[in-house]
């Protein structure tokens, strides 16, 4: 793959290994035909969604693309009585990604995040590279490197 991502140029920066994968001709949309598409388990690929609480502050969450956030737990994961999920036109400004291609790595300010627990179930796990079209693969020891996070039940 000749094209680089900047989540890509900063593993590389931090010379964490790392798998990358591209869909870009193909016709994947939601995360799990990216999953399909990648042959690859939709449980080990996770999808990046960015929500304000209560209090106005975001948080972002990490979760497999074939499940739904679960607001009340999600909340709570992070001491909020209630979050929503952040209007798309609001996600470029407030994160530079884009809807589908917003990466937990890389992000314009550092938000409080939250990857589900059930990561911890892979050895490895595939979530964007910051660009529709890209995915990057790595443990989470790794992006402990890169990000800080907490685990927690979430879906």
């Amino acid at each position: 793959m000749d094209e680089k991502t900047n989540v890509m140029r900063i593993l590389e920066k931090k010379k964490i290994e790392y798998k990358s994968y591209s869909y870009i001709d193909t016709d994947a949309i939601s995360g799990i035909e990216v999953a399909n598409v990648l042959k690859q388990d939709p449980r080990q690929v996770f999808k990046t969604l960015v929500t304000v609480g209560k209090s106005k502050k975001y948080y972002v969450f990490v979760i497999p693309v074939e499940k739904e956030l679960d607001l009340k737990k999600a909340a709570k994961s992070v001491g909020e009585k209630s979050i929503e999920m952040i209007k798309s036109k609001d996600l470029l400004p407030l994160t530079g990604y884009i809807h589908g291609g917003c990466s937990p790595i890389g992000m314009k300010k550092n938000f409080t995040t939250t990857i589900d627990l059930s990561a911890n179930g892979f050895k490895t796990f595939i979530f964007s590279a910051g660009k529709i079209g890209y995915q990057v693969e790595l443990s989470l020891d790794d992006l402990r490197k890169i990000i800080k996070f907490q685990l927690a039940d979430v879906v």
